[in-house]
């Protein structure tokens, strides 16, 4: 049961949960606002504004920074993480989605039958790893 509590008590858990799920929601307000429909898959759906992987490292990354210091190995271990995290969402993620456009508009020009669409929305564009990262670090440091 102690381990239970510890993760309770666990700050920079938390700190990233929160962050994750504040990215989450400001994606269902976003799409209700600029495309007038309710979209339930965006609750854990990937890609998107802003970036809810790197808003969720972030919150961590500073969260341990602000209990731990800045100049601790725990810190540095997490930041060089997030960032390896937030160059994968707007790069390698990215391309991965620009490539299954392409998939897509192949199968629809071919008819090929019986194969289903591809997922688009993977990866990031900058400035929605840029928005998750601030929102992270506000988190982080907040909490």
């Amino acid at each position: 049961m102690s381990d239970f509590k510890e993760i309770l008590n666990n700050t920079p858990f938390w700190a990233a949960i929160v962050a994750w799920a504040i990215a989450q929601g400001t994606k269902i307000v976003l799409t209700l606002i600029l495309e007038k429909r309710f979209d339930a898959s965006r609750i854990v759906g990937t890609g998107g504004m802003p970036s809810s992987h790197s808003a969720l490292v972030m919150a961590m990354t500073f969260n341990v920074g602000k209990y731990y210091g800045f100049a601790s190995p725990l810190f540095a271990v997490a930041l060089i993480s997030s960032f390896v995290v937030m160059y994968d969402a707007a790069g390698i993620r990215r391309a991965a989605g620009k490539q299954a456009e392409i998939i897509n508009i192949l199968i629809v020009e071919h008819k090929v039958p019986s194969v289903e669409k591809v997922k688009e929305l993977l990866g990031h564009t900058p400035l929605e790893v840029f928005v998750g990262g601030i929102l992270g670090i506000t988190v982080g440091m907040l909490m």
